[in-house]
C-alpha cells in the first residue's frame, strides 16, 4: 500500500537532518540546523509541537566512525502543568554522538551508535528530538517575574483551587501518627 500524501511530507522534510558522510574528506565538518513546529509536526508522537530551535553540529569524520557533537538553543513551547496555557520554555545544552561501523545497525549505549558498513548517511532527526526532549524540566511551570509573582493564568488557578477534593479523614492512620519510633 503507497504511503499517505501527509506521511510522504513528514519524511520528506525530515531529510534535510540526514548527514551523507560517505564523499566528507576525514576532517571536522560543520552543520546549522534550525528545528521549528514542522520538525516537530513530522515526528510522529511529539510531545511538543512548537519551538525554535538552533543546533550546531561539529562532525568530526575518522577512518572507522564518526564523532557527532550538537550544541543545541532555543525555546520550544510547552503546556503549563499548573494552568494548562502554553507558554516558550528556554533549553540549552550540549550532547555527544558516537557512530561506529559495524555488521549491522546497533544502540550499544546511549552516546554509542554502530551502522552497518554499507552505509552512506546517518539521519539526525530522532536524536535531535530525543536530546531536546531530554533538556526539558520535570515539571513545566511559567517561570515567576521579576518581584517572584506566579505568571500563570489567573483566571485557571482559581478556578482550579474552587474544584479541589476535600481530603477525607482516615481514622486508621490516627493510631501511627501518635506511635513514635525508638
Amino acid at each position: 500500500m503507497p504511503p499517505k500524501f501527509w506521511e510522504e511530507r513528514r519524511v520528506d522534510y525530515l531529510k534535510k537532518y540526514v548527514i551523507s558522510f560517505r564523499g566528507l574528506q576525514i576532517d571536522v565538518h560543520h552543520f546549522h540546523f534550525v528545528i521549528d513546529r514542522k520538525f516537530f509536526e513530522s515526528i510522529e508522537y511529539a510531545d511538543i509541537a512548537d519551538g525554535t530551535v538552533e543546533v550546531d553540529v561539529t562532525l568530526d569524520r575518522h577512518d572507522r566512525m564518526l564523532v557527532f557533537n550538537f550544541d543545541i538553543r532555543g525555546t520550544v513551547v510547552v503546556p503549563c502543568d499548573r494552568c494548562l496555557d502554553d507558554f516558550d520554555l528556554p533549553i540549552a545544552g550540549s550532547e555527544r554522538l558516537i557512530v561506529k561501523f559495524g555488521e549491522k545497525f546497533d544502540e550499544t549505549s546511549d552516546d554509542v551508535v554502530i551502522i552497518p558498513e554499507t552505509a552512506s548517511e546517518f539521519d539526525l532527526s530522532s536524536y535531535l528530538y530525543e536530546y531536546i526532549i531530554l533538556m526539558l524540566p520535570m515539571q513545566h511551570i511559567h517561570p515567576d517575574d521579576e518581584n517572584g509573582n506566579s505568571t500563570c493564568n489567573s483566571e485557571m488557578l482559581e478556578r482550579l483551587s474552587r474544584k479541589q477534593i476535600p481530603k477525607d479523614h482516615d481514622p486508621r492512620w490516627d493510631t501511627l501518627k501518635n506511635m513514635k519510633i525508638k
